[in-house]
This record gives C-alpha cells, sequence and structure tokens, in this order.
C-alpha cells in the first residue's frame, strides 16, 4: 500500500492555481529546445530563440513566487551533486583558454538549464504538470523527427543517400544529433505507454513514438540504435512478463539490423576501413589520452578542446569533443566535473528505483522513464556526446527536474480535473 509523504496536504483550486503561468512558459520553452539552431546578437552578447523562451519563464517563475509569496524549495536529493557539477562547471570557465567562449558555453549548459531544472521540480506539483512540460518536449521533438525523416526519405526517393557518409539532416548539423534528442524522449514516451494513467497520456506518448521512433531509425546513428536497444531492453526487463519480453525486444532488434540500409550502414562499421566512424573514434580517444596526460586533474575547460588537442590531431578530423561520455567530462570539466556527473546520474538513478517501487502508480512512469533516460544517454555515450549541446543539456535537466518533482509532490491529492485525466493512484 502507498503511503502519502509526512506532511502532505491536499491539493485545493488554489493549490492548482500555483504557477500556471511558469507551467505554460515552461512548455513553451521545452517545445523550443531545438531552436538553440536560431541565433542572434543582442549588442556584442550571442543569444539563441531557446535561451530567450529560459529567461522568459524564469521571469514569470520570479514574479509569479514574489506574488504568491512562495518560498523556492531548492533542498532535495538532488542539490548538493548538482551544485557539486555547477560548481566543477565554473572551474572550467576559469581553465579554458577561451573565457569568453567558456562562459557562454556554461551559461547555456549549466546555469540556465540548471535553473530550468530547479523551476520544474518547483512547478511540477502533480503528474499533470509534469505531462504538460512533457507535451512540450514532445511537440518541439515531433517537428525535430517530421522534417528529419522527411530530408532522409526524399534522398532515398531520388536515389542520392549515401550510407558511408554522415545522412542529410534538417535543423540539427549531423544526424546524430537527431537521436541524441529523440531517444531519450522516446524512452519517457514507451514508459508512459506501457504504464501511464489515463488515455490522453498514452495516446499522446503513441502518437509520438509513432512519429519519433522511424526518425531514429532514419538517422543512421549506431550510437541510436545502440541506445534504442537498451531502451527496449531496459523497458521488458520493468515488465511482470521480462522472461517473454526480453527475448522479442533481441528478436526485434536483430529484425531490424537486417533491414537493408541499416543492414548497411552497420556493416560499413564492422569493416575496419580507415576513416570510418569506428576507426576515427578509436583514434581521436587514443590521442585524448595522450593529450590528457597533460591535463589530468582539471582537463582544458569549456571550449578548449579543439585548440588543446593541436599537437595531437595528426590527420584527423577536427572535433569539439572525443565523443566518449567519461572522456567528454574529464577533458571539459575535469575530474572534479567528471565525479559530479557521476554522482549525479547514479543519485538520479537511485532515486528513479526507488519511486518506480514505492511511488503512487501515477507517478511511477516519470520514475522509469527517467531511468530509461539514463540507460539511453550513457549507451550512446560510449560513441557520442550526449550532454554538451543546448537542448540536450535542457531535456537532462528538465527530465531530472521532474524526478525531483516526483519525489516531492508523490502522495498529494490531484485536482479534480486532473484526476479525470490521470485516473486514481493507488497502491
Amino acid at each position: 500500500m502507498t503511503q502519502s509523504r509526512p506532511g502532505a496536504q491536499p491539493a485545493t483550486a488554489a493549490v492548482r492555481q500555483r504557477y500556471r503561468y511558469t507551467l505554460v512558459a515552461a512548455a513553451v520553452a521545452a517545445a523550443l529546445a531545438p531552436a538553440y539552431v536560431i541565433r542572434w546578437h543582442v549588442g556584442p552578447l550571442p543569444t539563441t530563440l531557446l535561451e530567450l523562451a529560459l529567461l522568459a519563464t524564469m521571469a514569470v517563475f520570479a514574479l509569479e513566487t514574489i506574488q504568491q509569496r512562495e518560498g523556492i524549495h531548492w533542498r532535495g536529493p538532488l542539490t548538493v551533486p548538482a551544485a557539486v557539477f555547477i560548481a566543477a562547471g565554473a572551474v572550467s570557465v576559469l581553465v579554458s583558454g577561451d573565457h569568453r567562449a567558456a562562459l557562454g558555453l556554461y551559461r547555456a549548459y549549466f546555469i540556465e538549464p540548471a535553473a530550468f531544472f530547479l523551476i520544474v521540480a518547483t512547478i511540477a506539483s502533480s503528474p499533470w504538470r509534469v505531462g504538460l512540460i512533457l507535451l512540450g518536449f514532445g511537440v518541439g521533438g515531433a517537428v525535430a523527427a517530421v522534417l528529419n525523416a522527411a530530408i532522409v526519405l526524399d534522398a532515398l526517393r531520388h536515389h542520392v543517400l549515401d550510407l558511408s557518409t554522415t545522412p542529410p539532416v534538417a535543423i540539427y548539423q549531423t544526424a546524430n544529433a537527431v537521436s541524441l534528442y529523440l531517444v531519450p524522449l522516446v524512452a519517457m514516451a514507451a514508459s508512459l505507454v506501457l504504464y501511464g494513467k489515463g488515455r490522453a497520456v498514452r495516446w499522446l506518448s503513441a502518437l509520438f513514438l509513432m512519429l519519433a521512433l522511424p526518425a531514429c531509425l532514419l538517422s543512421f546513428s549506431r550510437g541510436g540504435y545502440l541506445a534504442l536497444g537498451a531502451v527496449g531492453l531496459g523497458l521488458a526487463i520493468s515488465h511482470r512478463w521480462a522472461r517473454l519480453l526480453v527475448p522479442a525486444v533481441i528478436a526485434a532488434g536483430l529484425a531490424i539490423s537486417q533491414v537493408p540500409l541499416i543492414r548497411a550502414r552497420i556493416a560499413y562499421e564492422l569493416h575496419t576501413v580507415p576513416g570510418n566512424t569506428l576507426d576515427f573514434r578509436i583514434r581521436i580517444w587514443e590521442q585524448t589520452l595522450r593529450m590528457m596526460s597533460h591535463h589530468p586533474v582539471l582537463g582544458i575547460g569549456l571550449s578548449y578542446y579543439q585548440q588543446a588537442m593541436g599537437p595531437f590531431w595528426q590527420d584527423l578530423p577536427r572535433v569539439i569533443y572525443p565523443h566518449n561520455i567519461v572522456l567528454n567530462f574529464w577533458t571539459v570539466t575535469g575530474l572534479p566535473g567528471l565525479f559530479a556527473f557521476g554522482w549525479l546520474t547514479v543519485r538520479a538513478f537511485v532515486l528513479g528505483w526507488r519511486g518506480w517501487r514505492v511511488h503512487e502508480l501515477r507517478w511511477r512512469p516519470y520514475d522509469l522513464g527517467v531511468i530509461l533516460v539514463l540507460v539511453a544517454m550513457f549507451a550512446h555515450g560510449l560513441v557520442d556526446v550526449p550532454f554538451f549541446k543546448n537542448d540536450l543539456s535542457l531535456e537532462f535537466w528538465a527530465l531530472l527536474g521532474m524526478l525531483w518533482a516526483a519525489h516531492r509532490w508523490n502522495g498529494r491529492t490531484s485536482p479534480p480535473g486532473e484526476t479525470a485525466l490521470y485516473g486514481r493512484g493507488g497502491g
């Protein structure tokens, strides 16, 4: 039997009105996550459409906090590791050889998304509110999915798709970025389809999967395929029919891998052809380790990887990160940042696991969803960069905010309108 947390109070009509404008602003900001590619300058300062939406959300949140005479609840199970991670990011600005560029990235990857994390944890006082913010992410993700799938299908139709190179892409600069952004949302949507409470939640999540899954497959991202496989296995293991679902997921993965285009894309990497992606990554990791032997503790700072790698590039293509989740954080934020990120994600995984076991039924799909997001992030992170990008950092911090919200608000009774959408929680 699930019990309410000590001190929990029933929600009232007044509670439902709390931060209602911030909630709308947060959902809009979430929908605009891919819009960080729309850039301009305000005087000498660069900015993006996404940043404008985040700043507007912060402003509305501040005004409503003052108006409602609310105290900001900043202490929680993720506060300390998050604070250490943010502090490590600040050190990386000081360490960097380009302080101006590093400060801009610190603002985009740490400060603004972390503020959004706190806002989400504060305003997402019910599964309905979490769902609304996720709907924002889903709308933005669906637009990105449809545009990218359309451009790949058009290339197929005109017989100009070359799977030995990067597939064509819309919005983003690389096809890998499509899967990096969409697969975590796929993980959350899949959890809601399987375990979500309320018909609207399940149907909207299923609609998103119908758009996002084909787009992930058409990105031809091998790291994305690995992440999708990890999500599928995690979802199967979570179910009471795991003994049947795990083999089914494996069989489905093998079947998909035999689709001619996907098979050709994977086969290209299994042949150790000089210059293919796998060969490139192995060589870049080797040279990165050589470079880090000169900066083992604090790393080389934000926005300075290309410059620091100068003597080590040899004939390698120039990239801005080493394409491995451990090396990414070690090079950029040093051992303090690598430790803090590991602490934060492990703490989040444990928090999600506990919530999946003991929270009300309405909250549990979100707990499991964040667990699957972390699994996908680390699976894809074996060969790519799943954090250091405006949309990815916002997605990461926002989902952790939802996890904190589930921990904080579990046991509160939803207002009648939300109960109708989600059904009653039970234990």
